[in-house]
């Protein structure tokens, strides 16, 4: 039973203490398993005393039911369960984190003192849970007896210190993977040595995924070392002033014992200072702009190119001027010379056949014209069939000869008497030849020498032209079968033409699965041209299709009925003429419309179309003829300036039988007519 006089006794113990000795001097204790201060045994009193005057957060429990006090620092850490703490039992006061607390106190309780550095704990002090970390020691309180009668606790909360770390931890981890997933390449060298402390996936790859963190740049990137970066490391590192590279090349060794590399990289080195101020390592940071650096000579190239190009072009476009005014000039003096001489035969005739040449010279530039687009578009035809090499050289002589019998050349030819054997379009390779042989007069002076070789070697056939004429450069060399491409140009020795044969005959060579090729001495000392062609496998000959065309029955002829359509009237009105004179029955219209009015009425047995007329174009037109029952049966045949292979496609795909390119000569029109020819009734 309690003593009422020593209950109301002062308690000098609880003097002072702040607020807490204050709570403690007027608390009820009779509801406290510890009882009023004054039964207080010394050994809890003089804690209590410690405790109260301690800035440190500090707290005791004490007794059986380990009854709970505390000082003012640790009132804070109690939140909204300060005041109803005090005087109750440890396990009611902190009962949301007994079970992670109460191992401890036991051992404390059994003698043993503990210690736990930032021990998480989820309290509820405030109404709601919240993580929490400690740091704190549980220490065993001894009664005068010498037992254990209660612990006592030392502790600071480090949630904040916690929760900071965690953070910076976080930014860390979250800096080493921006870093790490970087698109630019990174790395930071520590110390004068430049050692490897950190570096990315994007650098592991610009250096080949070598093993070099914690390795000196030296030891980790040998190549390196005399290409001048880890002089500009020196730099940085003694000076303290960054350094910016551009496109700066490097030679790396990215491949175990493979070659160097050379990359373009785009670079910082940044000096890193610690906290006074002294440069303590260099951050690395970059980019490999080689593809940049590629693209960028590419590109310088292809302007470059482009330049060169529009210059070739632009001589080309000057070259064809004057060789479309060449053969103009004498035809308009030619029908003057007609004019005034009318009643010389002689003079009209022969300045006929000198016009007829001019022609056919302008035919040619225009077919040359023609293969330029099919070069350039990739459309170049060829039709190949069994033949023999030596009547393709023969025909393609036969082309040239007049050629070099005007600048009397000594011509020789040399080729086996036994048939070599190609699949090849007869018509090309001859082309091939011509081409060759005419580019060998007009760079041989006259009197010169040209020879001509066929000679079998292996598998393929060699066709060589050699002459004593011009030569080519050696600069030139490497450039003679380009497009646009003069042989001598600026040399005096300027003979007319495109530019363009050479690189046709390249094209059509390399059409056949052969090669060509140029070789000189040098000016002065002539060229030889090397064409060399595989033989066909098989050395059977094809069919004569000659034969078998001259085996089939003549065919009588007759007169036709003829519509002409043409919205050019000059070249209608001649085409009238001409046909008339031949015996034909002739009619013109002079667009698409009054051609289709014109047929209904004529019905015509053939029909010559031009394609590019107004109102109803010449496809449109066939495709009406076709559609008329009385008219279905006309041959049609596109007369027209349009002669690609696409333009043909679409011409038979519009219903025509046949299609012709301007200028069209007699003979072919003859031809022509003969095999669309009636038999005579």
């Amino acid at each position: 039973m309690n003593n009422p006089d020593r209950d109301a006794a002062p308690v000098s113990f609880l003097t002072g203490g702040g607020f807490m000795g204050a709570q403690m001097r007027a608390h009820d204790w009779s509801t406290s398993p510890l009882g009023p201060p004054q039964t207080w045994p010394q050994s809890l009193r003089t804690i209590v005393e410690l405790l109260l005057n301690s800035k440190l957060p500090m707290f005791v429990a004490w007794g059986p039911e380990l009854g709970f006090l505390y000082n003012d620092p640790y009132a804070e850490i109690l939140g909204a369960k300060h005041s109803a703490a005090l005087g109750r039992r440890f396990d009611e006061v902190w009962s949301d984190i007994w079970s992670d607390i109460s191992p401890l106190i036991e051992r404390a309780l059994h003698g043993e003192a503990t210690y736990s550095d930032r021990l998480a704990l989820t309290m509820r002090r405030n109404g709601f849970d919240e993580q929490t970390w400690f740091t704190y020691s549980y220490s065993p309180v001894r009664d005068e007896s010498g037992k254990v009668a209660g612990m006592y606790c030392a502790c600071v909360e480090v949630t904040d210190q916690v929760l900071a770390e965690n953070y910076r931890a976080a930014e860390n981890e979250r800096f080493r993977t921006l870093f790490e997933q970087a698109p630019g390449f990174m790395a930071i060298l520590r110390g004068s040595d430049y050692v490897f402390d950190l570096t990315n996936q994007a650098y592991l790859q610009l250096v080949g995924h070598r093993d070099i963190v914690g390795k000196p740049v030296r030891d980790a990137l040998p190549e390196v070392a005399e290409q001048g970066f880890i002089r500009l490391l020196d730099q940085v590192y003694a000076t303290g002033e960054p350094f910016v590279g551009r496109a700066m090349p490097v030679k790396l060794q990215r491949e175990p014992n493979g070659p160097l590399e050379e990359r373009f990289v785009d670079f910082v080195y940044q000096p890193i200072r610690n906290a006074r101020g002294v440069v303590t390592g260099i951050f690395a940071e970059g980019n490999d702009v080689t593809e940049r650096k590629q693209a960028e000579e590419e590109l310088r190239q292809l302007a470059a190119n482009l330049s060169r190009s529009n210059q070739r072009q632009s001589e080309f476009l000057a070259t064809l001027a004057h060789e479309l005014r060449n053969p103009l000039a004498p035809i308009r003096t030619g029908l003057d010379v007609m004019r005034i001489s009318a009643n010389d035969p002689a003079t009209v005739a022969t300045t006929r056949e000198m016009m007829g040449r001019q022609v056919d010279h302008l035919v040619h530039l225009v077919d040359d014209l023609l293969d330029l687009a099919r070069i350039s578009t990739g459309k170049i035809e060829i039709q190949k069939n069994r033949v023999a090499l030596k009547e393709i050289v023969l025909h393609a002589v036969e082309t040239t000869l007049p050629t070099i019998q005007a600048k009397h050349h000594v011509f020789s030819m040399a080729v086996p008497d036994e048939p070599i054997w190609l699949d090849a379009d007869s018509n090309r390779l001859a082309q091939v030849i011509a081409n060759v042989l005419a580019n060998a007069a007009k760079y041989t002076p006259d009197t010169g020498k040209i020879d001509l070789r066929v000679r079998l070697d292996g598998d393929e056939a060699v066709i060589t032209v050699a002459d004593n004429g011009i030569g080519i450069a050696p600069q030139s060399l490497p450039h003679i079968f380009d497009m646009f491409t003069q042989v001598a140009p600026g040399t005096g020795h300027a003979q007319g033409g495109l530019g363009i044969g050479l690189s046709l005959v390249k094209r059509l060579v390399e059409k056949h699965s052969g090669t060509v090729s140029a070789s000189s001495a040098g000016p002065g000392q002539g060229s030889m041209f090397a064409i060399r062609i595989p033989i066909a496998k098989e050395t059977a000959p094809a069919s004569n299709s000659a034969g078998a065309k001259a085996g089939k029955a003549p065919v009588a002829r007759r007169s036709l009925r003829i519509l002409i359509a043409d919205d050019n009237r000059d070249a209608a009105d001649l085409l009238h003429q001409f046909l008339e004179m031949a015996g034909h029955t002739v009619q013109t219209a002079y667009d698409g419309r009054a051609a289709l009015e014109l047929a209904e009425r004529f019905r015509p047995d053939l029909a010559l179309l031009d394609i590019g007329m107004p109102e109803i174009s010449g496809y449109e037109l066939a495709r009406l003829l076709r559609q008329s029952p009385k008219l279905r049966s006309v041959h049609l045949v596109a007369l027209t300036g349009w002669g690609a292979q696409e333009d043909r496609v679409r011409s038979h795909e519009a219903g025509f039988d046949q299609h012709l390119t301007k200028p069209v000569d007699a003979r072919t029109l003859d031809d022509l007519i003969s095999r669309f020819d009636l038999p005579a009734a």
